[in-house]
């Protein structure tokens, strides 16, 4: 009985290196240039080793993927529920409280490119990005609508707001990583989010 259970940690442990090793090949060489074989030789595993985790490059691309946007997804969650909405006065208020929470990090935004360009070439791989953009949407929607409520702003299409938040982040990260020590393009991306979350929301006048 004790030898599967050693077998089943062991092929964890390695199916495990194998995802971290992807995640720095993948963001390093890009999709299309990565083999098998930079995989095997970062993780430290033959190509056996690789197969039997892994039916093909695709299926670690694709298991990598949703490992990480699930435990950055899982990460912002954490953030958003530890934040001090004490000092929240006004809509860039909101801003400046809950764009840290939502990291812009250049490996993991080479990957998303990467993965995307892939999936618009695989629609089967389509829904996996819907899937990644409303589980975002969902975490931190209810918490900007908290936020805005308090002060005095009704959201009444939550939905199109988290579609539009997402899509700023999304477009604003890779003016960011290109100029990350330049405050005019920081200073623009939170004046972007600002007026979209302006725009998707209705003054009430009260504030809970």
């Amino acid at each position: 009985m004790a030898a599967p259970k050693r077998v089943t940690k062991r092929r964890g442990e390695t199916r495990q290196r194998m995802l971290e090793a992807a995640l720095r090949v993948f963001a390093d060489q890009g999709f299309g240039r990565s083999t098998v074989e930079q995989v095997c030789e970062r993780a430290g595993y033959t190509r056996g080793a690789f197969y039997s985790n892994f039916a093909s490059l695709d299926d670690l691309f694709l298991a990598m993927w949703e490992q990480r946007s699930t435990e950055l997804i899982d990460g912002l969650k954490q953030a958003l529920e530890e934040m001090d909405t004490s000092r929240v006065k006004d809509v860039r208020g909101v801003v400046e409280l809950v764009t840290p929470a939502v990291p812009v990090d250049d490996t993991w935004f080479r990957i998303t490119a990467e993965f995307t360009a892939h999936a618009l070439r695989n629609p089967g791989l389509r829904r996996v990005m819907t899937a990644r953009e409303e589980a975002i949407s969902s975490a931190i929607t209810p918490v900007i609508a908290e936020l805005l409520a308090n002060i005095g702003r009704e959201t009444p299409d939550q939905v199109a707001l988290g579609q539009a938040v997402v899509a700023v982040h999304d477009g604003t990260a890779a003016q960011c990583l290109l100029e990350p020590d330049n405050p005019v393009v920081w200073r623009r991306r939170a004046d972007l989010f600002e007026r979209v979350l302006t725009a998707y929301s209705i003054e009430t006048g009260g504030r809970s």
